[in-house]
């Protein structure tokens, strides 16, 4: 067994690829001189990322290049790294240089210091505005209050893992991926190492990806919507038996009708939307269902590129 590999994922990771490696390949020699290997895992890169990549592996028989058939994620990407690691240390990092690759001398001093299985990244800060941190710190308590997984604030990708970890990791068999809720739920002793994240790269997370992501963690890993569905669906029956209660004593002892229609259109449009917005929060569990019992495998290797022998 190899005593430590490196796994990255690469999309639009070509300006960065080269130092990347070089640095990565550094920070491997010091830790454990030349038994390591650096699997970079293609996710249908749109530049040049996979020829670059290529070239890097067809010089050092270090590297190996998983070149997947499209793009299916960052998260699906990870895993299938992941499960072509052979490290008894596996260092989980993105390949932009936001996260620095020398981190793996820290987290390796750290694991050994307090002999843990696992050592990940928070940031101390969050990068970008104020609305990325704001937002950013709604998710996690958000999150956090609606799935009951302690995810720490501003965790990021660059984490050193123990073999036994990584494969305890790899038998969750989900095929939508919130690898984030995954690392913390696999369980194992686990230790935060603040860091603090460089940025000089537009994120690829837009507004509607953070969101699909948000629902999609939550769908993931707690049926809590669902009983709120139940629990809203009984206050408003409950609202609405008091108040046909209530017009009812208002016309016997008062001989007061309710008017106004503004009143009843409102009262319309807002059921009317409770009603969609619940059967469109049951039909995501139903099309994760869907998507499970299908078995598909997350991601489909195009090629494997590697020195012969390797």
């Amino acid at each position: 067994m190899t005593k430590l590999s490196i796994v990255a994922t690469l999309y639009n990771s070509a300006p960065y690829l080269h130092e990347f490696h070089a640095r990565c390949s550094l920070a491997a020699k010091k830790l454990v001189k030349n038994d390591y290997e650096i699997i970079l895992v293609d996710d249908g890169s749109p530049d040049s990322s996979l020829s670059l990549a290529v070239d890097i592996a067809a010089q050092d028989p270090h590297t190996k290049v998983i070149e997947l058939s499209r793009n299916f994620g960052h998260h699906k990407a990870m895993m299938t790294g992941l499960a072509h690691a052979k490290g008894e240390l596996v260092f989980l990092i993105d390949s932009d240089l936001e996260e620095s690759p020398e981190w793996l001398i820290d987290f390796h001093d750290q694991m050994q210091a307090v002999d843990c299985d696992v050592v990940y990244g928070v940031q101390a800060k969050r990068r970008g505005g104020w609305f990325e941190r704001m937002s950013g710190l709604l998710f996690y308590r958000l999150y956090r209050l609606l799935t009951g997984v302690n995810q720490p604030d501003n965790i990021i990708t660059a984490r050193l893992m123990r073999h036994d970890y990584v494969k305890a990791l790899l038998g969750f068999q989900e095929r939508e991926l919130n690898i984030g809720s995954l690392w913390i739920v696999t369980g194992f002793k686990q230790k935060i190492y603040p860091v603090s994240k460089l940025s000089h790269s537009k994120t690829n997370y837009t507004l509607s990806k953070k969101l699909g992501h948000f629902v999609n963690a939550i769908t993931s890993f707690s049926n809590k919507p669902l009983a709120f569905t139940f629990y809203s669906g009984l206050v408003i029956s409950i609202s609405a038996i008091l108040s046909i209660f209530f017009i009812i004593i208002r016309l016997a002892v008062f001989g007061k009708s309710p008017a106004g229609y503004l009143s009843i259109v409102v009262s319309i449009w807002f059921f009317s939307g409770l009603i969609i917005f619940f059967l469109g929060l049951q039909g995501i569990y139903l099309s994760k269902i869907f998507i499970e019992v299908k078995q598909r495998p997350y991601s489909i290797i195009r090629k494997i590129h590697h020195q012969v022998g390797k």
